[in-house]
């Protein structure tokens, strides 16, 4: 059982687009699954009712008054896995996820503002850590959004390295996945082995592996 934490100070890095890709992926690996939505704007809530996919089954919405740490480990006891989608530019909400993480991802887009930003959310996770006094959260990069057509999307997983943390699979700026959510569905059932579905599927192996060790 894990909990694993998706944060960032900016939004539209594709935060809740990785969580509800990941939820699909985990499922399909056997995992069972609850996502938490902590963001008040409840992006996730809203993707699972535009539907009837997995997500209508598994999202649940974290209220504001929610000690989001302690759900997330009550929530732990019953599934496999808990994903937690936080808000950008709420640190405190970040840093209780980051209190209550196995694993920490830090998604960043190719901008320049994405990758400033990425070191606030980095600094909150070793904080976290360090509060801890653990080795956990464990902290990871995903490349989010990138178009490999640009040079600033062939450069960011090198620039994502030179931060001096682990870089995951990168997920890359689809059309599908927007047409997908428009359904209430993930990549997984909307497009399964579409090469966007593959990038999760990536994603979420690597993710399996560090939570196995």
């Amino acid at each position: 059982m894990a909990i694993v934490a998706v944060a960032g100070r900016k939004g539209g890095v594709g935060k809740s687009t990785i969580v509800g890709n990941l939820a699909a992926e985990f499922a399909a690996m056997g995992h069972t699954v609850t996502v938490l939505d902590a963001d008040p704007q409840h992006s996730l809530v809203a993707w699972a009712a535009q539907g009837d996919g997995m997500l209508a089954r598994c999202v649940e919405k974290a209220a504001a008054g929610d000690n989001l740490r302690s759900r997330a480990h009550k929530s732990e006891k019953d599934v496999d896995i808990v994903l937690i989608d936080t808000p950008p530019g709420m640190p405190d909400l970040a840093y209780q996820a980051a209190l209550a993480a196995d694993l920490l991802l830090l998604p960043c887009g190719p901008s320049p503002l994405d990758l400033f930003a990425l070191k606030e959310a980095l600094s909150l996770g070793l904080k976290a850590r360090a509060e801890r006094r653990s080795k956990k959260p464990r902290i990871r990069f995903v490349p989010s959004k990138v178009l490999m057509t640009t040079n600033l999307g062939r450069g960011l997983t090198s620039s994502l390295k030179d931060m001096g943390k682990k870089v995951l699979p990168p997920i890359g700026q689809r059309v599908v996945v927007a047409e997908a959510v428009a359904r209430g569905l993930t990549v997984t059932e909307y497009a399964p082995g579409s090469p966007a579905q593959e990038e999760f599927h990536e994603l979420a192996k690597a993710v399996d592996k560090i939570l196995r060790k």
